[in-house]
């Protein structure tokens, strides 16, 4: 669906909404009324550096990313939030969220079993509230999209050029009110988890330049051509300051049901750690393909949401659980010694 697009009343607020998926350039894609809020910082087009901000409502913040797409990143993304929900050092619930900020190609509604549900409602001062489910806070692009003819939003396209993406992502950074609907007197959140797109582009730029992110966790795949991209992923954080926790290999290997043998569907692992070497990175972990991980992303229900009997019942399932349990503890004590 191409032009402007009228959404219904959202919430409290007493304006209409509309969002744009056209390429046509504006300061508020995603149509939020005006209000008294404070404007998001400004990329300034000379001179130094903007200054760095926290999001409002979030104490730390963690972005996942990949530099090649298709590596699984998304899906790390949701098990490792879910994760550190789960394995605080304190063993109490800390409050987590997870923000989708790939524009184009929004996961995080399918992987939280959030599709095609009503949209987020507007606080009394116009920001977004964010939805909810299995424990965890989110906000995505794809909550915001108009239902094509067939009812669903899964297939309307969002054809913008690098402004109104910048834009937009400035938005969800700065114009969700991550407390809920109830807003004063709501806990903000422990830990936001960022779902990056790939790439170096504009997402990643907007926000290593204007937020102040504690850590960024690199995914990778064993083959060279996702390294490639993925060695620019940390060249490019680096450049805007933003802290490497350190590479989580995906996909590393698969043991079929009827062995112990682990097979290396995309090659060896060792040119991965020669990268982190080479790279001064720690390995988080490695974790293997296995059926159970997306099949749960297919359904809403990602990996770590298992019983415990159902994980000891399959090994993949356990196996699984078990390194981003360790990779959650890692990223904790990184991000809690850096305060």
């Amino acid at each position: 669906m191409y032009g402007r697009v009228s959404i219904s009343r959202l919430g409290k607020c007493q304006s209409w909404r509309h969002i744009s998926t056209s390429a046509v350039v504006g300061h508020n894609p995603l149509g939020l009324p005006h209000s008294n809020r404070p404007p998001p910082p400004k990329i300034p087009t000379r001179g130094g550096p903007p200054i760095k901000r926290s999001i409002p409502h979030v104490k730390k913040v963690v972005a996942v990313a990949s530099g090649k797409g298709g590596v699984g990143k998304s899906t790390v993304a949701v098990n490792l939030a879910l994760s550190m929900a789960l394995n605080h050092p304190t063993k109490t619930r800390p409050r987590v969220g997870i923000l989708d900020l790939d524009i184009f190609g929004p996961s995080i509604p399918k992987l939280m079993g959030l599709e095609n549900v009503p949209e987020p409602e507007l606080t009394q001062a116009g920001a977004l509230v964010p939805l909810s489910n299995h424990g965890l806070s989110c906000m995505s692009m794809g909550f915001l999209l108009p239902s094509s003819t067939t009812g669903s939003n899964a297939d309307t396209p969002v054809v913008w050029r690098g402004l109104m993406v910048q834009k937009a992502t400035q938005q969800l950074l700065f114009d969700v009110d991550w407390r809920g609907r109830d807003g004063a007197g709501v806990p903000e959140l422990d830990l936001l988890v960022i779902d990056m797109p790939p790439g170096t582009g504009d997402v990643q730029l907007t926000l290593g330049q204007l937020v102040k992110v504690d850590g960024s966790v690199i995914v990778s795949t064993p083959q060279d051509v996702a390294l490639v991209d993925a060695r620019k992923g940390v060249a490019m954080f680096k450049k805007v300051d933003v802290p490497i926790l350190g590479l989580l290999l995906n996909m590393s290997h698969y043991t079929c049901p009827s062995c112990t043998t682990p097979h290396r569907l995309f090659g060896s692992p060792e040119s991965f750690r020669k990268a982190a070497a080479d790279l001064s990175l720690d390995i988080l972990g490695e974790l293997p393909l296995v059926p159970q991980v997306s099949e749960g992303g297919d359904m809403g229900r990602p990996v770590m949401l298992l019983s415990e009997k159902q994980i000891n019942s399959d090994t993949g399932a356990k196996e699984v659980t078990s390194v981003m349990k360790e990779v959650a503890q890692a990223v904790w004590r990184r991000i809690d010694s850096s305060a």
